[in-house]
């Protein structure tokens, strides 16, 4: 029996110590790490679904995710589907460090009420960090019914206000294509005479004071991201007109 003063049983009484906690640690991250995944998984059903004015918490989101997105595209840069590719588990992080042309856009189809939405993801760049979101058009392609912004390390009380409802819900009912048809976007203005955002068809929003970068980078974000779209919406649009 070994002798519990001796260094050789207080060494070998820690290694044991070491690989029990070691392995216990393991299993708990291993357990955690599919709980978050999950938990991100859901939660970005829930932005999705927010957009289109579905409000749930993280328990329904499936369902009501399953209930209203009616197909989840993956398209590339000429407006086609690639059917290779699951467009809910896309990283957009990943995919803008690719040529436009290899790339490949999510696209999220909802109908609520027989009413059809388009839904876009979205990612830029604000101060300091990366923002993100989504945006959902209504049926005419072009009308904003809603959206969601995130972000990853935004000034509190400036920037990261852009995940305020009040702040999003300026959005609901801009047009980001002008009368001719060109894409224009939204443009968060800190200069824009319409404070109460009673104009839709001004294609600005007003700006967070004191946030400006934050602004002009979901300004561009949306204007990068829905450029993309051009090719398939075009193809959408048509394909309406023949049904009409």
């Amino acid at each position: 029996m070994m002798n519990r003063d001796s260094n050789a049983y207080t060494f070998l009484f820690a290694t044991i110590m070491v690989l029990v906690v070691a392995s216990t640690l393991a299993f708990t991250a291993s357990s955690l790490k599919d709980l978050q995944a999950d938990n991100v998984r859901k939660e970005k059903m829930q932005n999705i679904l927010s957009t289109i004015g579905i409000q749930t918490d993280r328990e329904q989101a499936e369902v009501l995710y399953k209930k209203y997105i009616t197909s989840t595209l993956a398209l590339n840069h000429l407006g086609g589907v690639d059917d290779s590719v699951d467009a809910f588990t896309l990283k957009l992080n990943y995919e803008l460090k690719k040529p436009a042309s290899e790339q490949r856009f999510p696209m999220y189809k909802a109908e609520v009420e027989n009413t059809k939405f388009y839904i876009i993801p979205l990612r830029g760049s604000g101060l300091w960090d990366a923002i993100w979101g989504y945006v959902a058009l209504k049926a005419d392609i072009n009308t904003i019914q809603g959206a969601v912004f995130d972000h990853k390390g935004e000034t509190a009380g400036l920037g990261a206000e852009i995940t305020q409802q009040w702040f999003q819900n300026r959005f609901t009912d801009e047009k980001v294509f002008d009368t001719s048809g060109k894409l224009v976007g939204i443009y968060v203005s800190k200069t824009n005479n319409d404070p109460k955002d009673t104009d839709k068809d001004d294609h600005e929003v007003d700006a967070i004071s004191g946030a400006t970068i934050t602004g002009d980078g979901v300004t561009d974000m949306i204007m990068e991201r829905l450029n993309h779209y051009i090719p398939y919406f075009e193809k959408e649009k048509n394909a309406i007109a023949l049904l009409n």
